[in-house]
């Protein structure tokens, strides 16, 4: 059979999108399953677990889990960890990273290999000696330590990482030409290099606030109460007394829980793209 070009381009679309299609079943799927399971009984969940749309939508679920439950504080408790988090990450990530990256002082390359390796640690490793740094402070069952241990942890060290990498790609001739117009140095990070550091900002503060979010060993290891806990603990408390899941409010609560991430990244995906793009540029 021939086909002529026109046939043939819209052919090949097609063929294009159906597969595309076929693969994102495997990651949409979970997601939308979530979204209407929150929507049924707990029965019903059960009855046909594969089945997506409800038999009768109920709200019933998401009112329960703020009235019967403290979830609204640990609402509020993972959104304020969150944004601290992410805002300190961004200006400490920001000033070290430019440091490693455009400035020149002794012990430089060890200092940045000493960051690096809070990626590589598992914080499971590190656990018992900040548990016991901790409650020799008298902050534990504080909110404290779980951000202190995402800006100094891998988030941080992550955060140094992309902002270095970033720096390295500018040229070097903005420095010399800013320093010529009487600028020193907190002037070109300021009015140069922060405003051109714009994409990899939003990775970061995207990757911050995602790591805060979901940070789930930290609060476990920390928090004692529920009105402490953050959302990732909070879920797993939606249990009757003999410790059997309400999956009907764990999931009503885990919709809500993922929305704000979905919504950051909708908002953001642009910049995001353009700078795991850049940071991956120049080693």
């Amino acid at each position: 059979m021939n086909l002529d070009f026109p046939r043939l381009r819209l052919l090949s679309s097609s063929m294009y999108y159906l597969v595309m299609i076929v693969l994102a079943i495997p990651f949409l799927f979970p997601t939308l399953w979530m979204l209407t399971a929150s929507l049924k009984s707990d029965q019903e969940i059960f009855q046909n677990p594969l089945a997506l749309i409800p038999q009768s939508i109920s709200w019933d679920n998401f009112t329960r889990i703020f009235h019967d439950y403290p979830f609204a504080a640990q609402y509020v408790n993972s959104v304020y960890i969150a944004v601290v988090v992410t805002a300190l990450t961004l200006i400490i990530g920001a000033l070290a990273g430019y440091g490693f990256a455009r400035l020149n002082f002794p012990g430089k390359d060890l200092m940045f290999i000493l960051c690096l390796s809070a990626m590589m640690l598992p914080s499971e490793a590190l656990s018992i000696p900040q548990f016991a740094l901790f409650k020799f402070l008298g902050i534990n069952n504080t909110h404290l330590p779980i951000i202190l241990l995402q800006i100094f942890g891998g988030t941080g060290a992550l955060a140094v990482f992309m902002m270095r990498q970033h720096f390295l790609t500018l040229p070097r001739e903005l420095d010399e030409a800013a320093l010529m117009d009487g600028l020193d140095r907190w002037g070109i990070f300021w009015r140069i290099m922060l405003p051109l550091a714009r994409p990899v900002l939003v990775a970061v503060g995207i990757f911050a606030f995602l790591n805060s979010w979901n940070d789930y060993f930290n609060p476990l290891v920390y928090l004692n109460s529920s009105e402490q806990y953050t959302l990732p603990l909070g879920l797993q408390t939606f249990t009757d007394p003999l410790g059997g899941v309400f999956w009907n409010l764990t999931l009503a609560a885990s919709t809500l829980s993922t929305l704000p991430l979905l919504l950051a990244f909708l908002v953001a995906q642009k910049q995001f793209v353009q700078s795991m793009v850049g940071s991956s540029v120049k080693g």
